[in-house]
């Protein structure tokens, strides 16, 4: 960062600045990617990238950067929210050339929608709603449906970006079961990425994010904090490095479920996992068909959608209970990471909402010792528990914010587990059958409804749809 840190600690006042604003952007031959960000003149930013190149040995040729400008800018515009958070200035500001139309639609919703959780959990007045100076928004993006997006076309080489827990195993093997060339993918090396790719035994390409370093000391000395749509950084990291290297298609592990927010608050639906749901990936692929790198084609060559779109993350988890191989690989605790990145995976915290989820989805599809043996408890035998649970179905308060399924996917489950003789008499479980189902109508969280594919509202190639039944299926 330009500006010392204890300067900043001294100093920074979030209300004091008017303006962030996109400074420049570089790709250079090594594949090292340099963002630059300002908060109005004098508060500066930068974050690194390093991607894989398919010859580490041979410089990026100018016709391969300038092949992928497009792609570069879209990652810069989208990766500045980390920034452009720690403020919220009402001005956004373009050193260079604004935005097309579809790209700046999508920058709206993930500079304001995107950050809704960040807006409610610091109490703010309102979601932000910034000014992008100097863009123009067609009519059709400003409504949200862009109904015209491009579908996706057949695929033949594609990169499964994963983050070490079920969504994004049976992620790939549902592109590896298509036929598709199929790489993996992932920003970091965390543990359970690291073992969820030997578990695939499947190539994967890391790239390295490096965010700017003075960014916790402005955290400490008051900046705006909390949750940002990381997932759309990371979408936008990978297809950077697809296109440089040979892939036609990104098929991330977004489930419908991700489309179902939290809490209703001040006219918004704040949803934590927003730039995993279906309305982000629509604008994200309209704003990727603006900036194709064959220059301006109507469609780009490189291709994203959700390969588990069609799914509840209650189907994922009953596909993932077959998997058995990535069992002892995976892992879904974030608050593990959050609290020492080194620990992520080594273990489950298993007080967390999200290890409460997991263990929740996977339960009706799984005996309670092998359960015990991925976690280490048995979560749903634990009196403690109880309320941690209930509230995954709005019981005692909303939907947690975590990356959790909808409340309708709990229920569902709790009801699996109620007529499960392995697991009815289990503590949490008749508790959950005595005391919050009762709250519910009898057709709420029906688990034959829950369980179904949705062929509604997702991108995933027609060659790939079979493989997606034939997985996620019963």
């Amino acid at each position: 960062m330009a500006a010392d840190a204890r300067q900043a600690r001294a100093l920074f006042d979030p209300s004091s600045f008017e303006r962030f604003r996109f400074v420049s952007r570089e790709l250079d031959g090594h594949g090292r990617v340099t963002l630059r960000y300002a908060l109005d003149d004098g508060l500066s930013f930068v974050e690194r990238f390093q991607l894989p190149l398919p010859d580490p040995t041979r410089e990026l040729a100018d016709s391969d950067r300038e092949r992928v400008a497009g792609l570069l800018g879209l990652l810069h515009w989208v990766a500045g929210v980390s920034y452009y958070k720690t403020a919220l200035p009402p001005v956004i500001e373009f050193a260079s050339a604004p935005p097309p139309p579809a790209v700046v639609a999508l920058l709206e919703a993930l500079y304001s929608e995107g950050l809704a959780e960040l807006a409610y959990v610091n109490a703010l007045r309102d979601v932000p709603r910034p000014w992008f100076a100097g863009c123009a928004i067609a009519e059709a993006a400003v409504s949200g449906h862009l109904d015209d997006a491009p579908p996706a076309p057949t695929a033949q080489r594609v990169l499964v970006p994963i983050g070490g827990g079920k969504d994004s195993a049976v992620a790939l093997e549902v592109v590896r079961r298509s036929g598709c060339g199929v790489a993996l993918f992932s920003v970091g090396d965390a543990a359970p990425i690291a073992r969820t790719a030997v578990a695939s035994g499947l190539p994967r390409l890391l790239a390295t994010r490096t965010l700017d370093p003075g960014l916790g000391a402005l955290n400490e000395a008051g900046a705006i904090n909390g949750h940002v749509p990381v997932t759309a950084i990371v979408s936008c990291v990978a297809l950077l490095t697809a296109a440089l290297n040979g892939f036609d298609a990104v098929a991330m592990a977004n489930e419908r479920s991700a489309s179902v927010g939290n809490v209703r608050w001040k006219g918004v639906e704040v949803n934590h996992q927003f730039s995993k749901g279906a309305r982000a990936e629509r604008l994200l692929r309209a704003a990727l068909a603006e900036v194709a790198p064959d220059g301006g084609s109507a469609r780009s060559s490189v291709q994203l959608f959700s390969v588990l779109r069609p799914a509840s993350e209650l189907a994922v988890a009953r596909a993932f209970a077959r998997l058995e191989r990535y069992h002892g690989a995976f892992t879904s605790c974030n608050a593990l990471f959050r609290g020492d990145p080194a620990r992520r995976a080594s273990s489950w915290c298993c007080e967390c909402p999200k290890c409460r989820f997991v263990f929740l989805a996977l339960a009706p599809f799984s005996e309670p010792g092998h359960l015990r043996e991925v976690f280490g408890r048995d979560l749903l035998d634990e009196d403690g528990q109880f309320e941690g649970f209930a509230l995954l179905t709005a019981t005692g308060g909303h939907k947690p914010f975590e990356c959790v399924g909808e409340e309708q996917e709990s229920i569902a489950a709790i009801r699996l587990l109620a007529e499960d003789p392995r697991w009815r008499s289990h503590r949490v479980v008749a508790r959950l059958a005595a005391e919050v189902l009762p709250g519910f109508a009898s057709d709420e969280g029906d688990p034959e409804r829950v369980l179904a594919l949705s062929d509604d509202e997702h991108a995933v190639p027609a060659a790939l749809l079979a493989d997606v039944h034939a997985l996620l299926g019963a």
